[in-house]
């Protein structure tokens, strides 16, 4: 009798050499939530949640695209009044767990994100950098289950026309570079996100020193005087948003991240039909840390706003945090990569505004030679006033001109040359 090969309980494994199988004992299976199915109950094809025509989330819900039939949302928006949890145990272990819905995960072995999709999505490309190299996966149901989600109010054809505007708002960018760019699928996502509310209550003191004159027998002298000045700040902080991905650029994110939090709504899968999204892989304590350390320097500053004068030394806070809540929801993003000149960059468009952020490759000749056309008048200026200067033994003020207007073009020069960089970087 022939036994079966692989054995029961083994899987296929990647092999380092070329010819030779490898096997290792198969994952224990995981128990999934059921499917949450997305066809059509009018003709059976699939749907997808999308915005309405007129870019309105009240109007907004499952669609066909095949067959027109429209099925609004079963959850209204809530808004501000949207659920807060506080930081206890009790709280952690009534707080639901996945998706609500068997989903898919796919890791990109290109860029590492990790993203989720429907079972029967058929694409296998990231959305972040349009890499086909993707491992897929049953997604984990242990990590927390969104409570709330802004929807997406802006349609995914409409970021064509944004992104085409975008590339073309400045003069550092290559001429061609609109024609030739080849843009990737605008893949809608829902990207994770912590919110946070705290109380900040603050005192501090500090030295504060000021400029006094006083008659002595050598004549009048000034002097600072150091006296001690303390005070309170009490601050209520609403929604601190902290994004809960870490893999994605926090300087994308930061630029696009207005979001308008009186559209949240209590999450259901619906919403994720048609999309994919993204599970946090910054967990909640991690994420509060950077809340608590952004709340700290925001309220520092407040303090030192109080003083009577700039010249301060021995400064100290003591700040209590009350009153901490904490919200995990998603927010929309819609992600296009793109190449030019076979290099790769990202653009991320805000999904409920259409705000825009994202990489630019820049003309670098064009950057040089502003540069060079702002810093030549100054230096022409100065070498012919020394030239005079040399031959006719004359003095003159061009030497004086062409060094203020030199001084002047390098200003103007380090500018164009910070913000080229930025274009790269986004």
């Amino acid at each position: 009798m022939t036994e079966s090969f692989p054995p029961p309980g083994f899987i296929a494994t990647p092999s380092s050499i070329e010819g030779i199988e490898v096997y290792m004992l198969a994952p224990p299976e995981e128990e999934h939530r059921p499917v949450v199915a997305f066809d059509c109950p009018q003709c059976g094809a699939n749907t997808a949640y999308g915005a309405a025509d007129d870019g309105s989330s009240d109007l907004a819900g499952l669609s066909c695209t095949h067959c027109g039939y429209y099925e609004a949302p079963q959850k209204e928006a809530v808004g501000k009044n949207a659920e807060d949890f506080e930081f206890t145990v009790q709280t952690m272990e009534r707080a639901a767990r996945g998706w609500g819905e068997t989903r898919l995960e796919l890791q990109c072995q290109n860029c590492g994100v990790y993203t989720t999709v429907a079972p029967d999505t058929l694409t296998h490309t990231c959305p972040f950098c349009g890499s086909r190299k993707v491992i897929q996966r049953q997604a984990p149901q242990d990590a927390l289950r969104p409570r709330f989600l802004v929807p997406f109010q802006l349609k995914a054809d409409a970021c064509h026309a944004i992104i085409r505007e975008w590339l073309g708002k400045t003069w550092m960018l290559p001429r061609a570079l609109q024609r030739t760019a080849s843009l990737g699928e605008f893949g809608g996502v829902y990207i994770p996100y912590w919110t946070f509310d705290a109380r900040n209550k603050a005192a501090w003191k500090a030295e504060v020193g000021r400029k006094e004159k006083r008659n002595t027998l050598e004549g009048a002298k000034t002097k600072i005087v150091w006296k001690w000045e303390s005070g309170t700040v009490n601050r209520f902080v609403d929604d601190l948003l902290i994004p809960g991905a870490a893999r994605l650029s926090s300087r994308l994110l930061k630029r696009i991240g207005r979001y308008d939090l009186n559209r949240l709504t209590p999450y259901e899968p619906t919403y994720l039909a048609g999309f994919q999204a993204q599970a946090y892989d910054i967990p909640l304590e991690k994420a509060w840390e950077t809340a608590r350390q952004q709340m700290r320097e925001k309220t520092r500053k407040l303090c030192r706003s109080q003083t009577s004068t700039s010249r301060v030394r021995n400064f100290s806070m003591r700040l209590d945090f009350q009153e901490e809540t904490w919200r995990y929801i998603l927010l929309p993003i819609y992600i296009i990569p793109y190449t030019y000149q076979g290099k790769n960059y990202q653009v991320m468009i805000n999904g409920q505004n259409g705000d825009i952020a994202g990489q630019r490759p820049v003309d670098w000749l064009k950057v040089w030679l502003a540069v060079t056309a702002l810093l030549t008048p100054g230096a022409l200026t100065g070498i012919a006033g020394l030239l005079m200067y040399a031959i006719a033994q004359q003095e003159n003020c061009l030497p004086l001109m062409g060094f203020v207007l030199f001084m002047i073009g390098m200003i103007f020069a380090a500018k164009i040359a910070f913000d080229a960089s930025q274009l790269g970087e986004g």
